[in-house]
């Protein structure tokens, strides 16, 4: 462990939330590609780990549909976290969601000291609450301002506005996925792209009140290529 102005490095947790759409119109092969998606990025999330020993990955996640509920409320680190199957119902709920990422933004629960925590969204449609109330409850903590955000638009009914506003950075864009495979590699890709951008120092400390509060771009999605599978 070494010694750095504002705190050790070693072992700093990196927060990544998965918020996830399980309302109705992902029933069928989408949520069950979805759970499948997760479950096998979890070994490559381990690995990332692994390689950035200064960071402590810790995983939770959110489901929104007609209420949104902690499906893991408990930070859980990486290598001993296992994935429970997700189920659909109801419509799309995604302010709420907001709101429970916000509360866990504060500091409290948040350490003083910490990586900038990873929210990955995804989603097939379009919200049916005040989800903009739930976006600025995130903007108005400085964890959530911090935080490395990725978007995932699953099929052609995603609302992609949406999903660039929760983005909050005009350089990224929503991953499209609009099948089984561009679904799975855009999983792979946010569970360990942005896994890599959250371990990195931010310049100036790694408090919630430290560094820019609208980061320039901390990584580069792919474009994802079309395949032989049912289009979404």
């Amino acid at each position: 462990m070494t010694d750095l102005p504002g705190g050790a490095m070693a072992n700093r947790p990196v927060h990544f939330i998965w918020l996830l759409d399980t309302s109705y119109s992902m029933l069928g092969e989408k949520i069950g590609q979805l759970n499948y998606a997760i479950r096998e990025a979890i070994p490559e999330m381990q690995a990332v780990a692994r390689d950035n020993p200064a960071a402590q990955l810790l995983l939770r996640t959110i489901t929104f549909s007609t209420t949104a509920r902690w499906h893991h409320k408990d930070p859980v680190e990486v290598d001993a976290f296992t994935w429970q199957d997700v189920a659909p119902d109801g419509t799309t709920n995604l302010g709420e969601a907001l709101h429970l990422v916000a509360g866990e933004l504060q500091t409290p629960p948040m350490p003083e000291r910490a990586l900038k925590p990873v929210i990955a969204l995804v989603s097939d449609g379009a919200p049916t609450d005040d989800w903009r109330a739930g976006l600025r409850a995130i903007e108005a903590t400085p964890w959530g301002r911090k935080a490395v955000r990725v978007a995932i638009a699953i099929g052609s009914d995603a609302d992609r506005g949406v999903l660039q506003e929760f983005l909050a950075n005009p350089e990224l864009r929503p991953l499209d996925a609009n099948s089984p495979k561009q679904l799975a590699a855009a999983i792979r890709w946010a569970s360990t792209a942005a896994v890599k951008a959250a371990s990195q120092p931010v310049a100036g400390g790694n408090g919630p009140g430290d560094g820019p509060t609208k980061p320039a771009a901390p990584y580069a999605p792919p474009v994802l290529g079309t395949d032989d599978d049912d289009v979404w």
